[in-house]
């Protein structure tokens, strides 16, 4: 008896006990899981990292509103890309920026609040941190955040953000515009190339 305590003792201590690989098993398993199906963990992360496109937003705004005088210039790269100050009154990349109507602002922030409403619903809803589509949807949230916190408290976005090339140019933007087209273009990309998950 005492020959076999000492047979399983030494495969145990060699790494061979079969309980042994197992215990390790469950236990990666079961922390596994927990990160996977820790709500706290999911909302925790998602909501930081919106509230960091916040803040990045309102931090380089603040920069481009007193540092560069509006309608200023400052040139980064020749022949492609500058700093501008702007004031957009419409949408995102001044979409309906010359539109007479005089709910366009009170329609814009509307707009915004509820998109808001939406993906923090589904934020909330997201069991695993840092998924594409957690990511996705918490730099979309913090991009309409950004500009509508703008809107709020001028009715107008600062924008600074320009490329061009000889007479062509994009639309000035910022920080909160490219976190949502970078978040939207997340979605788009998990919905197009994801693969359905095989039955069980």
């Amino acid at each position: 008896m005492r020959s076999l305590r000492l047979f399983f003792a030494y495969f145990a201590v060699q790494g061979f006990s079969p309980s042994a690989k197992l215990v390790a098993q469950s236990a990666k398993q079961t922390a596994y899981n927990n990160i996977r199906m820790s709500p706290h963990r999911a909302r925790t992360s998602h909501f930081l990292l919106a509230l960091i496109v916040v803040l990045v937003d309102r931090w380089t705004k603040h920069l481009a509103a007193t540092r560069i005088g509006l309608y200023a210039h400052l040139q980064i790269i020749p022949g492609f890309f500058r700093l501008t100050h702007t004031e957009n009154v419409g949408a995102a990349f001044s979409l309906f920026a010359d539109s007479p109507a005089h709910w366009k602002t009170e329609l814009l922030i509307g707009f915004s609040a509820a998109a808001m409403v939406i993906v923090s619903v589904l934020l909330w809803k997201q069991s695993r941190p840092l998924t594409t589509t957690g990511i996705a949807l918490s730099l979309i949230l913090g991009g309409a955040a950004g500009n509508l916190w703008d809107r709020l408290a001028s009715g107008r976005v600062v924008d600074f953000l320009l490329f061009y090339i000889k007479q062509y140019q994009w639309p000035v933007f910022n920080l909160a515009d490219s976190s949502i087209v970078i978040g939207a273009s997340l979605l788009v990309i998990e919905v197009l190339f994801s693969r359905p998950k095989s039955a069980e």
